[in-house]
């Protein structure tokens, strides 16, 4: 008995590869194994045959136009159409700042943002991911995924493997085991942590403390440029001092933020830079409740300027570039779309430092 699937002659994969090459501007080995039923092997011996005939170019996970054939094809000319696919932790908090960015960068070049949120907690990205790419007509991904789970490298992986452009923001990471580089956008948040240092001891405050939020990604590249910081000002271990605060939403916050005030009171700390900005409104309000004047019994920097201008007093804070984080991933997507070729880019932002009221010099400066 004969089989009657039988997979596509050569001649139909041919056919099949350059309409899709025509019709999409590049066409991804994962999208063929399913359209043709057939082998990666298979496949990447017809495009290695269709590249020697100048027909199209192979690129990782896929092919487009040959050099001198763009013109041909619409499609492949346009590059800035169809969608952007976008992960982000949160909608609530620091992320829609970057989203809005990335929209707006997206509009202008005649795209869309196909956005979803995931929380800290979901272990595993990959389902929502797969969703994302599954529907709709994305061509690239704008990922900030959670590197601190079991399943972070396979995430990675899975990203790297899609065959189409994929940027992480606020996060970097390498896929293992080869060791290469994902293309990102991040804030250099160790600087930030800098800048707040030397207004602190521009001011002449000595004694200063850092109070970070969370073990998050953010929070440990404060730190290290905090300790880079500390060395920098010749400030010692016993100058000041580091804080891990619990989740706002845990019922021992309220305790561990009135003992950490204690804390730095007892070692005469003038000056605190708090991650983030609830969490440094939490301290002011503490401070403020016990009598204990900002600025002027004690300065606070917050960091991330998301809602710090509008507290009172007004939060001197560190604002990272969320716009411009969302901007660059999504110019980062469209460049790699026009020149698959080019070389993995990783894009550091500088952060800013607005000084508002919640700074002073210290009373016996």
């Amino acid at each position: 008995m004969t089989d009657q699937t039988q997979a596509p002659l050569a001649a139909e994969r041919r056919a099949h590869v350059l309409a899709a090459l025509s019709r999409d501007g590049i066409v991804r080995i994962s999208q063929l194994i399913d359209d043709l039923g057939v082998a990666p092997v298979t496949l990447r011996r017809d495009l290695d045959q269709l590249e020697r005939e100048g027909l199209l170019q192979r690129v990782h996970g896929g092919a487009v136009p040959a050099a001198g054939l763009e013109d041909e094809s619409p499609a492949a000319a346009a590059v800035s159409t169809g969608s952007i696919a976008m992960l982000v932790p949160s909608l609530n908090y620091y992320w829609p700042g970057v989203v809005r960015g990335a929209e707006a960068e997206a509009t202008r070049r005649g795209m869309d943002i196909v956005l979803r949120g995931a929380s800290y907690e979901l272990q595993d990205e990959r389902p929502v991911l797969e969703r994302l790419v599954e529907t709709g007509n994305a061509r690239g991904l704008i990922v900030a995924p959670n590197t601190d789970t079991a399943h972070a490298q396979d995430v990675v992986r899975w990203l790297a493997g899609t065959g189409m452009p994929a940027v992480l923001v606020e996060r970097d990471a390498l896929v293992l085991p080869e060791g290469t580089p994902m293309e990102s956008v991040t804030t250099d948040h160790a600087l930030g942590a800098v800048l707040a240092a030397r207004h602190l001891a521009a001011l002449g405050h000595r004694r200063v403390g850092l109070i970070i939020s969370r073990d998050s990604p953010t929070s440990r590249k404060i730190a290290a440029g905090w300790q880079a910081a500390c060395a920098e000002l010749g400030l010692t271990p016993t100058d000041h001092f580091e804080s891990i605060l619990p989740p706002r939403s845990s019922p021992e916050f309220s305790a561990v933020v009135d003992s950490t005030l204690d804390t730095a009171l007892a070692h005469d700390v003038t000056a605190l830079v708090v991650h983030s900005d609830p969490e440094a409104m939490a301290f002011v309000d503490l401070a403020l409740n016990r009598g204990i004047s900002v600025p002027g019994d004690l300065s606070v920097v917050a960091y991330d300027d998301e809602v710090a201008e509008l507290f009172t007093p007004a939060l001197t804070a560190v604002g990272p570039p969320r716009g411009a984080v969302g901007a660059a991933a999504v110019d980062l997507i469209v460049r790699r779309l026009e020149d698959p070729s080019r070389p993995a880019h990783r894009v550091i932002l500088s952060p800013t430092l607005n000084v508002r009221g919640s700074t002073a010099p210290p009373r016996d400066a």
